[in-house]
C-alpha cells in the first residue's frame, strides 16, 4: 500500500511536508517526499520501470492524504482495557484478584475480554497499541501484555504476553487487605511485602541453579566410573508465583509501579536501588514535586551496571534503572487522599526535568479513546506539543521497550498508522483513517463512504 499527499510527523526528525509512505503487512519499505512514491504505483511512464516495480510489491493500495498529517499508531503505556468490561458490573471485573497480595502468577492475557467495544473505540482514535494488564489491588498485581487494538482474537494481537510484573504501593493495597485484619495494613507493610517476594525469589534462583547442576552432573553420568556414579538429586519442585518473579531479579523485565504520593514513589526507587531492578513509575502523581531527585535517579540509571538484578557485579555500584514516567489519569477527579496533589503540570515539569514521559489513560479511568486528548490537557499544563505527542508514540514505546518496531515512521518498522485532519491535540481534529498492520482497521472518509 502506498499513502501519498501526506504531511508525516515520523517522530525521528522534522515533518515531512507532501511525503509518502510505502508499506506491505510486515513493515514500512520506504518514507520519502515528493512524487517518488509513483516508481512503484505504475502511475508515470518511465521506460517500464514503474510497472515492474509495481508488479514486484503486487497488488496494491494507493490513498490520497489530501495533505492530512500522518502519524505512527498512538500507544497507552497503561491500561486496564478488556479486564473491566464496558457496560458490565461485577461480572465483568477481571482486574484484580483480591485474595492474596502478591500474585505474580497472574497474567493479563487470561482476563481480557477481546471482543470489548472498547478496543473498536481505541483503535477508531488512532489508538493502535496498548500496554495492558491488572490492577492495583494487590502488592503484585501480575503480567502486563502489550498488544494491539485491531485484530480479530487476542492471541493474534499480542505484541508481549508479558512484558512487565504489575506492582503497587501506597493506598490501595492497604484498602483492600488492611479492612480484613489483613497484611499490608500499612506502607511499612507495603514495602516488606515486596522487598519478601524478591528476597525469596532470589533465594529461589539459587537453589533451582544448584537443582539443575546436580541434574546436568547426574545426566552426564555416562562419563563416570560407576564407583563414581552420583546418586539421582531430589526432584525439584517448581514454584509458579516465584517462577513468574524470576524475570524481575534477573533484570529482564522491568516492574511497573503504581505509585502516587512522593513518598510511595521514593520508597518504590528505594527498592527498586536496593535489588538492581528495572522499573517505572506509573502514576507518579506527586513527581512534579520530586522531579530533581527522579532525573537524579534516572542519570544513574544510565550507568552500564544498574538494572541488572543478580547479574549486577557486586564490585561495582550498582542500583536500580528508571526506564521513564508514565503520567495520568490526567482526567479525573482528586478521588482519594494521595491524589491531593494531582495537576495537568505534573507530564511538563518533569519533562522539562528532562525525564522520559509517557501519557496513559487508565482506562477505564479515563476511556481509551481519550488517550489523544489526555496529551492535549498535558500540554495545557506546559508539557511542549511536540513533547506531548511523543507522550503518546516514540517515548510511550521507548519507555515499554519497544521503540525498534512502534512509535515512529521509518524504514522497517510496523506499519502502524492514523491519518488526522489536523493536530491531534485539537479536539476538532478529525481521524481520518488508521492503518494497522499495513490493514486499513477504521476509515471515516466522509466523500468516499
Amino acid at each position: 500500500m502506498i499513502i501519498y499527499n501526506a504531511e508525516i510527523y515520523t517522530m525521528e526528525s522534522e515533518p515531512i511536508s507532501n511525503g509518502y509512505v510505502i508499506f506491505d503487512q510486515e513493515k514500512i519499505q520506504k518514507v520519502g517526499a515528493g512524487d517518488g512514491w509513483k516508481t512503484f504505483s505504475g502511475d508515470s511512464s518511465d521506460d517500464g520501470r514503474s510497472a515492474v516495480a509495481a508488479n514486484a510489491i503486487g497488488q496494491t493500495g494507493i490513498i490520497d492524504a489530501k495533505g492530512a498529517r500522518l502519524y505512527p499508531g498512538f500507544i497507552d503505556a497503561h491500561s486496564h482495557i478488556g479486564l473491566f468490561d464496558d457496560g458490565i458490573d461485577d461480572e465483568g471485573c477481571d482486574g484484580n484478584e483480591i485474595v492474596s497480595p502478591i500474585s505474580p502468577d497472574l497474567r493479563a492475557i487470561d482476563g481480557i475480554l477481546y471482543a470489548d467495544r472498547c478496543f473498536r473505540e481505541a483503535r477508531e482514535a488512532g489508538v493502535t497499541l496498548v500496554a495492558a494488564g491488572p490492577g492495583s489491588a494487590n502488592i503484585i498485581g501480575g503480567q502486563f501484555a502489550i498488544l494491539s487494538t485491531y485484530e480479530k482474537t487476542l492471541d493474534r494481537a499480542l505484541v508481549d504476553p508479558f512484558f512487565a510484573m504489575k506492582a503497587a504501593l501506597g493506598e490501595n493495597p492497604k484498602m483492600c487487605y488492611g479492612k480484613e485484619n489483613k497484611a499490608p495494613q500499612t506502607r511499612m507493610g507495603n514495602a516488606a511485602l515486596l522487598r519478601g517476594v524478591l528476597t525469596e525469589t532470589i533465594e529461589y534462583y539459587e537453589k533451582k541453579k544448584q537443582s539443575e547442576e546436580k541434574w546436568a552432573e547426574y545426566n552426564n553420568a555416562d562419563k563416570h566410573d560407576s564407583d563414581d556414579k552420583p546418586e539421582q538429586p531430589d526432584v525439584f519442585e517448581k514454584d509458579l508465583e516465584l517462577e513468574a518473579m524470576l524475570p524481575i531479579i534477573k533484570g529482564e523485565k522491568p516492574l511497573k509501579i503504581h505509585a502516587h504520593r512522593q513518598d510511595d514513589i521514593l520508597t518504590a526507587v528505594r527498592i527498586a536501588n536496593e535489588f538492581n531492578l528495572k522499573y517505572t513509575l506509573d502514576h507518579c502523581t506527586e513527581g512534579h514535586l520530586i522531579a530533581d531527585v527522579l532525573k537524579d535517579e534516572y542519570d544513574a540509571g544510565q550507568g552500564s551496571n544498574r538494572g541488572l538484578g543478580i547479574f549486577a557485579d557486586k564490585d561495582k555500584p550498582s542500583g536500580g534503572k528508571l526506564l521513564g514516567i508514565i503520567i495520568g489519569p490526567v482526567i479525573g477527579d482528586r478521588s482519594k487522599p494521595e491524589l491531593s496533589n494531582m495537576s495537568l503540570s505534573t507530564a511538563g515539569e518533569l519533562d522539562k526535568a528532562g525525564l522520559p514521559v509517557a501519557i496513559m489513560t487508565d482506562h477505564p479511568d479515563v476511556p481509551e479513546q481519550y488517550l489523544a486528548l489526555s496529551a492535549a490537557l498535558a500540554k495545557k499544563g506546559g508539557l511542549s506539543g511536540k513533547a506531548a505527542v511523543e507522550a503518546i508514540t516514540i517515548t510511550a514505546a521507548k519507555i515499554l521497550g519497544i521503540e525498534d518496531r512502534y512509535g515512529s515512521i521509518s524504514a522497517g518498522k510496523a506499519p502502524d498508522f492514523v491519518l488526522i485532519g489536523g493536530d491531534p491535540l485539537e479536539l476538532s481534529s478529525d481521524v481520518i483513517m488508521v492503518i494497522g498492520s499495513g490493514r486499513i482497521v477504521a476509515d471515516n472518509r466522509k466523500d468516499e463512504k
